[in-house]
C-alpha cells in the first residue's frame, strides 16, 4: 500500500507540471475501409500520463462494463487498468508486463500520417502479426492499445494486413480533463481475478447444481435439491431473469464418478408447464398418474408423448457419462495417458431461452446408475448478450421425450421401435407456424455386440405421412475421448470398449441435436413418426432408442 501511495504521489506531481497535452482520436477500420458507427477509440496524453479510452465514455455515453487504461512516467512498465461496473463499483489492477511483452523488429519503412513522419516495426501476437507505426516527433508515448506504446506514439496499428487502428486526428489540448484522469482511489486486485470479475460482469451466470450426488440411495435429503427415482433424478426451481431478447444460451455440466465405474446414459432436463399437467406432476405422484403411449403389443409408456393437456419434458441435453473418470483414475495407469480429472459439458441451448426469460423454471439432471456412490455433477447456466447464429423461434413445444429419465421410478425403456409404426404423435398447433424445425435427439442402445448400440440404424421422421428427413445417427469418434474413460474394457486386439464406435454416442461425450426443417404448417392437428428398424432381443439383453423431440417455429 506504501508503494502505491508513493506512486499516485509522483503520479499527481508531474500531471501538475505544465506541458503540451494532446487528443488523438483513432478509427478502426477493415481492408481499408472505415467501419461505420463505430465508437472512436480516443488517447489523451502528455509526458507524465496517458489515460486511453472511448468517445462513448467521454461523453457520458457508455454502457457498463467498460474498461480504461492508464500510464504514468512514475511508473513507466506499468499499465493502470480500471473497469466500472457501475457508477459506484469499479476496480483495478496493474499490468506490469505488456508495455514490454512482445520483441519489435524495427524496420526502414517510413510515411506520414496526419503530417507526422512515422516508423513502422513488427512483432508476433499469437501468431498474428503485428504492424505499427510509430513516431517520437511529439516527445509522448502512447497509442489505441498497449502494443507498441514503449517504441513512441503510435498513430496506426495493422494486424495481418487487413484490420488497421489509424489516428484520424491530433489535436493540442491544454490538460489532460478531470473527467479522465486515473482516479485517486482504487480497489486493486491481482490481474487474474481482475480480468475473471470483468468478464463474469459481461454475462449473466445462474448456478443450478454444485458437487450434488446423483447416486441410487433412499437417503433422506433436506436442502432445497428435489431428489426422485432413488437419488438418480435431481431437480431444482431457478428463477431466470429477464434479459435482451437478442442474447445466447449455454449450460454447462461437469461430472466426475464418484463411485460408478459405467458409461451411462445421461440428460439435462427443464419441465414444459404450457399445459395443465406436466412431468414434474408424475414425478411427484408417481408415473403411472402421466398420460400413457400404447404401443401395437399393448405396452404402455408413461409421460413420453405430449396429449391434449400434457407435455414430456424438454432435454436441454443428451450427455453420457465415461467409464469412472476421477474416482478410478488410480485403477489403471498406463504409459504415456494422464486419465482427466472430469469431464465438461458445454452446450448451446439458445432455442430455449424464450421460454426461460423472466420465469421460474424447473431443471434437472438424470443420469441411469445403481450405484451408491454414483456420480458427482455442477450444473451452470449462462446467458451471454449479442445475437446468435443458433436456432431462436418465439415459440418451442416439447412433443416426445422417450428417454427414460425416471427409470428408477418404473419409466419403462422405449423398446417400441421395433414395430412398423414405430413412434407416432398427434399433436395440436394453436397457430400458423412458420419456418418450423424439429429439435431431434437419438440415441441407440443395448443388445450386446448385435444390439443397436453397436450397429447402424437409419432413423426416418415422417410430417403427416410425408417423409421430412432421415439419417443415420453413428459416432466414429468415440476413440478420441480415451483419456476420460480409465477403467474402460480393454481387449485383446489393443481396443478399449471406449474406443468402439456407436449409435449417435460415445462415452463421455454429448450428443447433439439435429433441426429438422419442416417448413410452413397450418395451425390444427399434425403427427410426427419416428421409424427405426430396431433389432431384436439377444438373449436377456434388449435394443432400445432414447429420442426426443421439440418443435421450435415463429
Amino acid at each position: 500500500m506504501k508503494i502505491l501511495a508513493l506512486i499516485f504521489s509522483l503520479f499527481l506531481s508531474f500531471s501538475a507540471l505544465a506541458q503540451q497535452s494532446y487528443k488523438i482520436t483513432y478509427l478502426r477500420s477493415s481492408h481499408d475501409q472505415v467501419i461505420e458507427n463505430q465508437d472512436p477509440i480516443i488517447l489523451f496524453a502528455n509526458k507524465s500520463e496517458t489515460a486511453l479510452t472511448s468517445g462513448k465514455i467521454v461523453d457520458g455515453k457508455a454502457k457498463f462494463p467498460y474498461e480504461r487504461t492508464f500510464t504514468t512516467t512514475a511508473s513507466a512498465k506499468n499499465f493502470y487498468k480500471v473497469t466500472n461496473f457501475s457508477e459506484s463499483k469499479e476496480i483495478a489492477t496493474i499490468d506490469s508486463l505488456s508495455l514490454n511483452r512482445y520483441a519489435f523488429e524495427l524496420l526502414d519503412e517510413e510515411k506520414e500520417i496526419l503530417g507526422y513522419k512515422v516508423k513502422k516495426a513488427k512483432t508476433l501476437v499469437n501468431s498474428n502479426t503485428i504492424e505499427v507505426w510509430y513516431t517520437n516527433a511529439l516527445d509522448i508515448k502512447g497509442g489505441p492499445n498497449e502494443t507498441g506504446q514503449s517504441l513512441g506514439l503510435v498513430l496506426e496499428y495493422v494486424r495481418n494486413g487487413n484490420s488497421a487502428i489509424t489516428a484520424s486526428s491530433i489535436e493540442k489540448i491544454n490538460e489532460i480533463p478531470a473527467l479522465v484522469k486515473m482516479p485517486a482511489h482504487l480497489t486493486f486486485l491481482d490481474e487474474l481475478t481482475y480480468r475473471d470479475e470483468v468478464w463474469k460482469s459481461r454475462f449473466i451466470q445462474i448456478p443450478i447444481f454444485k458437487n450434488e450426488k446423483i447416486n441410487f440411495s433412499d437417503e433422506a435429503k433436506s436442502d432445497s435439491i428435489l431428489r426422485f427415482a432413488n437419488g438418480t433424478v435431481i431437480l431444482k426451481k431457478v428463477k431466470i431473469p429477464e434479459f435482451a431478447k437478442e442474447s445466447q444460451g449455454f449450460i454447462e455440466l461437469v461430472e466426475k464418478s464418484n463411485g460408478d465405474a459405467y458409461d451411462r446414459t445421461g440428460s439435462v432436463f427443464m419441465i414444459a408447464e404450457d399445459q395443465a399437467q406436466s412431468f414434474f406432476d408424475g414425478m411427484k405422484n408417481g408415473m403411472a398418474t402421466l398420460p400413457f403411449y400404447e404401443d401395437a403389443t399393448g405396452k404402455k409408456y408413461q409421460g413420453m408423448v405430449r396429449t391434449d393437456g400434457y407435455s414430456p419434458v424438454f432435454e436441454l441435453m443428451r450427455f453420457f457419462t465415461p467409464f469412472g473418470v476421477s474416482h478410478f483414475n488410480k485403477n489403471l495407469t498406463l504409459k504415456g495417458k494422464t486419465w482427466q480429472d472430469s469431464v465438461s459439458y458445454r452446450q448451446d441451448i439458445s432455442e430455449f431461452l424464450p421460454v426461460m426469460a423472466g420465469k421460474e423454471v424447473y431443471i434437472g439432471t438424470y443420469i441411469g446408475n445403481y450405484d451408491k456412490g454414483g456420480h458427482k455433477v455442477s450444473l451452470e447456466l449462462t446467458i451471454h448478450p449479442g445475437n446468435s447464429n443458433s436456432i431462436i423461434a418465439q415459440n418451442i413445444l416439447s412433443i416426445f421425450n422417450t428417454t427414460n429419465v425416471m427409470e428408477m421410478g418404473g419409466q419403462d425403456y422405449a423398446t417400441l421401435f421395433g414395430q412398423e409404426k414405430g413412434l407416432e404423435v398427434t399433436f395440436t398447433l394453436p397457430q400458423d407456424a412458420k419456418n418450423a424445425k424439429l429439435r431431434y435427439i437419438t440415441t441407440g442402445h443395448g443388445g450386446w455386440g448385435e444390439g443397436d448400440e453397436f450397429v447402424p440404424k437409419v432413423n426416418s421422421i415422417f410430417l403427416d405421412n410425408e417423409l421430412a428427413f432421415k439419417f443415420t445417427p453413428w459416432r466414429v469418434d468415440c476413440g478420441s475421448y480415451r483419456l476420460y474413460n480409465p477403467v474402460s474394457g480393454n481387449f485383446g486386439n489393443g481396443l478399449s470398449s471406449s474406443d468402439l464406435s456407436r449409435s449417435n454416442w460415445c462415452p463421455g461425450t454429448i450428443t447433439y441435436p439435429n433441426y429438422i426443417d419442416l417448413g410452413d404448417l397450418k395451425a390444427g392437428t399434425h403427427t410426427i413418426r419416428v421409424h427405426i428398424p430396431q433389432g431384436a432381443p439377444e438373449g436377456s439383453s434388449f435394443s432400445f432408442w432414447n429420442v426426443s423431440g421439440a418443435l421450435i417455429y415463429d
